[in-house]
């Protein structure tokens, strides 16, 4: 049975990067092999983990549409391109939604990476969704049936109440998600909300703050991918006890 995260978290909260330190968490405490899915429109995991991408499921639906042949049918052609889809990294594996196929129109590759996952999940012990910025792919339910909506969110309280606003929604489409957590990142040296006002804005149970780190600014302005910052590094001190607080009990 696999155990998947999914996050979400508005723009600019440093979703993505967070999304790859705990790919590599999963990793590195021997819960693997994991499978990264990036279900953003601007597909970037691959950059924080450092693999190059040759093919996406939008990509593939494009090609199926002007290039399936008599002889083959839809489903034989997007199997094989799915196994062409798949990155390999150490520890784990990435698929990617790719862009949207027209202006504003996104559901035709989410719906091929619902189907497709499921095929994929039973190979991995835990999968890891990067969902797009906002609350859209939880009113497409891509976030459904995860064990675990883990929401990041920046210090403010603007990104405090985006943060409250995926929870509600999440509520209120009756999405089956097992466990919500709230993961603050990007907090400054001066602390400006405790813990239980971090909860109390967000209505969920905060697994950690991440401290402002500039080796992550570093990383990203020379390109290098942010899954192999140090360890002595703040940022994964701070994440990887957050992330193990999400295994605590069982």
């Amino acid at each position: 049975m696999t155990f998947s995260i999914a996050m979400a978290g508005k723009g600019g909260t440093g979703k993505t990067t967070m999304a790859g330190l705990l790919i590599r968490f999963l990793v590195e405490t021997g819960r693997k092999p994991v499978l990264a899915v990036d279900a953003d429109a601007n597909s970037n995991l691959n950059e924080v983990l450092g693999l190059e991408i040759f093919e996406t499921l939008g990509n593939a639906r494009e090609e199926m549409k002007k290039h399936v042949s008599v002889g083959m049918t839809k489903d034989v052609f997007m199997e094989m391109k799915l196994q062409q889809a798949v990155a390999e990294g150490d520890g784990f594996d990435l698929i990617v939604m790719g862009r949207p196929e027209g202006p504003g129109c996104y559901c035709a590759a989410n719906t091929l990476l619902s189907e497709y996952l499921d095929k994929l999940m039973n190979n991995y012990p835990y999968m890891v969704i990067d969902n797009e910025a906002g609350m859209e792919h939880m009113s497409r339910l891509t976030t459904n049936n995860v064990d675990v909506l883990l929401v990041v969110s920046d210090p403010t309280k603007r990104g405090l109440e985006a943060a409250k606003r995926i929870r509600d929604l999440a509520e209120e489409l009756k999405l089956n998600i097992k466990k919500a957590y709230l993961l603050v990142n990007r907090v400054q040296d001066k602390v400006e909300y405790t813990s239980d006002a971090y909860e109390t804005a967000t209505g969920m149970t905060l697994l950690g703050t991440i401290p402002e780190d500039e080796v992550i600014r570093e990383y990203d302005q020379k390109g290098i991918p942010t899954i192999k910052i140090p360890k002595d590094s703040k940022v994964w001190n701070y994440a990887s006890k957050a992330f193990e607080r999400m295994f605590e009990g069982g």
